[in-house]
């Protein structure tokens, strides 16, 4: 079984950063993708960035030159430096691992609250 669990987020004030961290635990394979997903209150879920062990980062349009995601391989730890952030980057930031060796795994959460 695998779980995932995230954390670094808070309030911060807009232009400001937050730094997210996602570590994964249990079974991993060797090939797998991990990546960040928001939803803001009464919104969807949305793809914010993800990452694999082979490829390059994918990035929403929304974030693209202001969040950049990065992984630690040996530690199975993606993180999500989030810089310039805006009030519309508040919600909950949810970390997702996909393989095809198990079904899509999400965790819990951790909330972002970009206000002044």
């Amino acid at each position: 079984q695998v779980q995932v669990v995230e954390s670094g987020g808070g309030l911060v004030q807009p232009g400001g950063s937050l730094r997210l961290s996602c570590v994964a635990s249990g079974s991993i394979p060797s090939f797998y993708i991990m990546g960040w997903y928001r939803q803001a209150p009464g919104q969807t879920r949305d793809f914010v960035a993800d990452i694999s062990t082979i490829g390059t980062p994918m990035y929403a349009e929304a974030v693209k030159g202001r969040f950049t995601i990065s992984r630690d391989s040996a530690k199975h730890t993606v993180y999500l430096q989030m810089d310039e952030l805006k009030t519309e980057d508040t919600g909950v930031y949810y970390c997702k691992i996909s393989s095809p060796a198990f079904s899509d795994t999400w965790g819990q959460g951790t909330p972002v609250t970009v206000s002044s």
